[in-house]
């Protein structure tokens, strides 16, 4: 009896093994709950059952998980269990206060982020005044901003930018998740009457560098910080 192309097709699709998927999702579960840095899909699907369908796992992870007491987000372009947002509360008692940045700092940190890349100098005109070099050093040790490049300007300034750390510690999976202006109103970020033709400049972190930026050299990231400039006290 001759085998029909039904019986081999049969046969085929019986020996090729398709994974679990409830067993892929424990897996993907567990990777998750014990890794202390967010994970991409790309990292999860070298770690699951070859053939698992990773999008669908992590769509149903994070419906699974929604009302509970931890949710799986997406932050800075990959994923991690985070504490639900409205639960901080009760967490917050027992976690040991960390240092609290500066407003120069805090400043500067939200100049880096809606303008980058900008330079020192930059920030200093946005700001409207000097801004010490214990500023940047300390955002730097943070890691959530970057050397990028030097601009193609006299005295070759060093340009700033964010970092994918940025995102993750502020639960964002993209720099345009930053608020417009119309959420720093409603959260009281910007206070009284707003001049017609003022914005909120449109973010963006793109790793490239742009064509007034050069490269880094080897002695830029020994010395990271604009050397030339002078020291200064701010506000």
């Amino acid at each position: 009896m001759e085998e029909t192309d039904d019986m081999v097709e049969e046969q085929v699709s019986s020996e090729i093994q398709v994974p679990d998927h409830g067993e892929a999702m424990r897996i993907a579960e567990a990777l998750l709950f014990a890794s202390a840095e967010p994970l991409g899909a790309e990292e999860l699907a070298g770690r699951l059952p070859e053939g698992a369908d990773v999008a669908k796992i992590l769509e149903d992870l994070t419906a699974h998980y929604a009302g509970r007491g931890v949710n799986l987000v997406r932050v800075a372009g990959k994923w991690q269990f985070r504490t639900a947002g409205d639960l901080s509360f009760v967490l917050a008692r027992n976690v040991t206060e960390q240092r609290r940045l500066s407003r120069a700092a805090m400043e500067t940190l939200a100049i880096v982020a809606y303008h980058q890349p900008v330079t020192r100098a930059e920030i200093e005109e946005i700001r409207g005044v000097a801004t010490s070099k214990g500023t940047l050093d300390t955002l730097m040790e943070t890691g959530w901003i970057r050397l990028r490049g030097r601009r193609k300007a006299p005295g070759r300034p060093v340009t700033y930018g964010t970092t994918p750390h940025f995102l993750e510690h502020f639960g964002l999976d993209a720099i345009d998740d930053l608020p417009g202006l119309e959420e720093l109103k409603g959260a009281g970020f910007i206070e009284g009457r707003v001049p017609s033709d003022f914005s909120v400049p449109v973010p963006s972190d793109d790793q490239a560098l742009r064509e007034d930026e050069d490269p880094l050299e080897g002695d830029d990231l020994l010395q990271p910080l604009d050397m030339h400039q002078s020291e200064a006290g701010e506000e």
